[in-house]
């Protein structure tokens, strides 16, 4: 009979994995995407922050000009060679009609915060199990947009030279933008590539079409972008293709929210119990 060959168990304890330290790496990361009831003094301090350091990242950024005239230059005749090269003639129109044109320059400086709030607030209130992802969409946006500021300057129509639009805010004297008068140095004028006013736009009108329930507050979910569209072109503050950068924005916003939860915000359950540190994981889908 041969001699028996008896293996080490060293060998074996090292080829096994080891689930005493993968379960809780995993439990934790599963408690970090599943859907959880929001703490209303933790999302204040956080919109705020969040906030104060986007307005700071956005200034910092080094105020190219020369660069953002030349891009701004290049984006005119892509516009024309496109045939959509017509904010000039509705910057003109509306500025004709003045009690419309100072109505959007304060629509402008004031709806793009009140409404996105006022979404921000309701979705607190009547859908906490989506609000988490759908903030996480509306974070995602504004910080990519960020990172477009910064690698692409661009001024906006009113200040391009050679061109003939209408500073709607100068000349009626409305107070309606951050860039224009004696303000203009507290804001960067060259981050008007990707429009932020477009893409948080988009992000609520497409949260108050897929969650309201009425009929018509889910149309005018619809018409809300689509009017700040207008607003935004109609003032010189964006060429058309800016929108075209923010919603790409939204949709990369969308993609994260995506990854991290597994589904889409508004696929997600409405409303979460209340946990403890160590319950379940709550299912991701409706």
């Amino acid at each position: 009979m041969g001699e028996s060959t008896v293996t080490p168990l060293e060998g074996r304890d090292q080829a096994l994995p080891n689930p005493v330290t993968a379960a809780p790496r995993q439990r934790r990361l599963d408690r970090l995407r599943t859907p959880r009831r929001p703490r209303l003094r933790f999302e204040i301090l956080l919109i705020a922050v969040s906030y104060w350091i986007y307005s700071l990242v956005r200034n910092a950024v080094p105020e190219q000009r020369s660069e953002a005239l030349r891009n701004t230059d290049w984006i005119w005749r892509v516009e024309h060679g496109l045939g959509i090269a017509m904010e000039e003639s509705v910057n003109h129109a509306v500025n004709s009609v003045t009690w419309l044109i100072v109505g959007m320059n304060y629509y402008y400086a004031t709806l793009h915060f009140v409404v996105t709030l006022t979404v921000l607030v309701w979705l607190y209130r009547s859908h906490p199990g989506r609000y988490a992802a759908t903030r996480l969409v509306l974070f995602a946006t504004t910080a990519v947009a960020l990172v477009g500021y910064y690698l692409y300057p661009l001024a906006p129509p009113r200040l391009m030279p050679g061109g003939d639009f209408v500073d709607t805010v100068m000349v009626h004297q409305t107070w309606g933008s951050m860039a224009s008068g004696d303000l203009k140095h507290m804001s960067n004028q060259y981050a008007a590539m990707p429009s932020m006013h477009i893409g948080w736009s988009v992000w609520c009108g497409l949260t108050v079409f897929a969650l309201a329930k009425l009929p018509w507050v889910r149309i005018l979910g619809l018409l809300y972008p689509a009017a700040t569209l207008v607003v935004i072109v109609a003032t010189a503050n964006h060429f058309w293709l800016d929108a075209v950068g923010g919603i790409l924005c939204l949709a990369f916003g969308f993609t994260v929210a995506r990854v991290w939860y597994g589904a889409l915000p508004y696929a997600l359950p409405r409303r979460v119990p209340a946990r403890g540190r160590n319950s379940p994981p709550l299912p991701t889908r409706v």
